[in-house]
C-alpha cells in the first residue's frame, strides 16, 4: 500500500452561529468564507507537481453531517486509492460508516477513531485542486 494519509482536506466544526462565527475569523483572522460558507487554503506540494487545498468551513450545530460522533469537529484527509485504504483499514478493525460516495471532485468515505470521532478521507479528482 502507497501513502495512506497525503495532506488535511479540510476542518470542519460547528456552531450556534456559523454566519457569525465566519465573521469573527473574517475580521480577526482574515479567514473570508465564500458563499457556500468556506475557505480554501491553496496549496502546492514542491516535490509533487499536484496541486491542492484545504479547506476550513464551519457548519450550523444542528448539522448531522458530522454523525454518528458527539464532537464539534471533524478533519477531512485527502488520501490515496480510497477502495483499496478502506479495505486496509476494515482489516485492521477500524469502523466505517455509511458506504463510500463518489462525486465528480472525488469519492469520500468516513470511519471513527477511538474516541469516537468521525473522519472523512478523501480521494480528490487530479483537477488541479
Amino acid at each position: 500500500m502507497k501513502k495512506r494519509i497525503t495532506g488535511i482536506g479540510g476542518i470542519f466544526f460547528k456552531s450556534a452561529d456559523p454566519k457569525k462565527l465566519q465573521a469573527w475569523y473574517d475580521k480577526h483572522l482574515g479567514l473570508s468564507m465564500s458563499d457556500a460558507g468556506y475557505h480554501s487554503f491553496l496549496w502546492k506540494d514542491t516535490a509533487e507537481p499536484e496541486k491542492g487545498r484545504t479547506e476550513f468551513s464551519i457548519f450550523k450545530d444542528n448539522t448531522d453531517y458530522l454523525n454518528p460522533s458527539t464532537s464539534s469537529f471533524m478533519i477531512n484527509f485527502r488520501v490515496e486509492n480510497l477502495v483499496e485504504l478502506l479495505q486496509v483499514l476494515k482489516e485492521e478493525g477500524v469502523t466505517q460508516v455509511g458506504n463510500m460516495d463518489e462525486f465528480s471532485y472525488g469519492k469520500f468515505a468516513w470511519i471513527m477513531d477511538p474516541d469516537g470521532n468521525k473522519i472523512e478521507l478523501w480521494e480528490p479528482v487530479d483537477d488541479g485542486f
